[in-house]
């Protein structure tokens, strides 16, 4: 009799696939925007990093402001509604793109805010559907699609940008959207859901109250806009650390983007095994342990001498920072009901967009007032406050799930077993 599989794991494969597309198509667009918003008309330095920031800035904005909306509507009608309106959505407004005479008609990017929330529903739809004694190992490979998306995205949206055009990539980018809609659509099976009524739909005060532990779920948040902070502080002065470090060099854009790009490749190979790891010996531990690391490996680079130095270090940094963001998700799914999992990483998904705004403006405030290596001490100040903070309410009791099949008294004595031999 042949094996059948069971259906998370097809789903979560699928899953994968969506998150690898969605991951490819945003990201291989972010090379050469400057340069798009440079062909449509605006010249001169600062009217040029001005008009980048805004079109950049304005998605994450808005996407902050309606997550936890989406994240509401998620509970009520389901994870793969959520995936085909973001996948459909997004396609539409980047095609749209491709078609734009004026720099200021490149704020429709605001409507892929409007539009946006793959990934995290993604994630929400394989934490409601995987053994809970797996979650931490699920996410984590889930995660590896969306980091080789953007592993390769702005390699393949450079190479289409000299082959066929600024404005065909667009065009490409939405083709690679369709690809996740149609995964989704034939290939993705949201089994096990119950919906939230309208009148049993909580407030953001109840889905607080809900929890036993609330100050743990917002220091979670933090935690992941404090880890969105720290990829993105580097990014603004990144090829001029590089350029200071490697004056002689002749091909800084090539040797700035493999730096750039080395932390991905190490996290593909970490974040699996160490959610598999978080799932044996605790995932909290594996957080504040991949937290402590890139802020000792955050000072380093503020002392490196060399780009080869830069480059090794960001590629160690790229273990811990393949294991902190599924980590967080993990931790939020365990201490949080199947009810409100939507709304809780609607929230989340708000706050990683705020970290996407306030680390590059982070990075440029600070490498202009006191220097470029400043900015690894900086963001080192960020995450050694986070992980204070961690280490102080993981020492509060904590939300006890009931897993199918048991009753709570025994889901309750379950759960503190587990925690005491952790």
């Amino acid at each position: 009799m042949p094996r059948t599989i069971e259906p998370w794991k097809i789903n979560l494969i699928s899953v994968w696939f969506g998150c690898f597309f969605t991951g490819l198509a945003i990201s291989q667009i972010i090379p050469f925007l400057p340069l798009y918003i440079e062909q449509l008309g605006i010249s001169g330095g600062d009217a040029l990093s001005l008009w980048s920031g805004l079109t950049f800035s304005i998605t994450f904005v808005v996407s902050a402001a309606v997550a936890p909306l989406w994240g509401s509507l998620a509970d009520r009608k389901g994870r793969k509604l959520m995936l085909l309106r973001a996948a459909f959505g997004m396609g539409v407004v980047i095609l749209l793109q491709a078609f734009v005479t004026q720099a200021w008609q490149l704020l429709l990017r605001a409507l892929m805010g409007l539009t946006s929330g793959y990934i995290p529903n993604a994630m929400a739809l394989v934490a409601a559907q995987v053994p809970r004694d797996r979650s931490g190992w699920a996410l984590s490979c889930v995660s590896t699609g969306q980091i080789g998306g953007v592993i390769l995205g702005p390699m393949l949206g450079g190479l289409l940008a000299d082959w066929v055009g600024l404005r065909m990539v667009f065009i490409v980018t939405a083709a690679l959207l369709l690809v996740s809609f149609l995964v989704t659509l034939f290939l993705i099976k949201e089994t096990g859901y119950t919906p939230v009524s309208k009148k049993d739909k909580l407030s953001g005060r109840e889905v607080f109250a809900s929890l036993d532990n609330p100050k743990l779920m917002l220091c979670l948040f933090v935690t992941t806009m404090v880890i969105q902070m720290c990829n993105g502080s580097v990014n603004p002065i990144l090829t001029l650390f590089v350029r200071e470090l490697a004056p002689t060099a002749e091909n800084i854009a090539f040797l700035s983007g493999v730096i750039a790009a080395l932390p991905g490749i190490s996290a593909l190979i970490a974040a699996p095994r160490l959610g598999r790891l978080g799932d044996r010996i605790g995932t909290q531990r594996i957080l504040l342990a991949t937290m402590v690391v890139s802020l000792l490996l955050l000072i380093a680079m503020s002392f490196v001498t060399s780009a080869t130095q830069l480059g090794v270090l960001r590629f160690l940094l790229g273990f811990a920072d393949g294991a902190m963001m599924p980590a967080v998700q993990t931790l939020l799914v365990r201490h949080s009901r199947d009810n409100i999992t939507g709304r809780i990483f609607g929230y989340n998904q708000s706050f990683m967009y705020l970290g996407n705004v306030a680390g590059p403006l982070l990075g440029a405030a600070v490498s202009a007032v006191t220097g470029y290596r400043w900015v690894f001490f900086a963001t080192a100040l960020v995450v050694l406050i986070n992980v204070v903070l961690l280490k102080r309410f993981y020492r509060r009791p904590r939300t006890v799930l009931e897993p199918k099949g048991k009753s709570a008294a025994h889901s309750a004595s379950d759960a503190e077993s587990t925690e005491t031999r952790r």
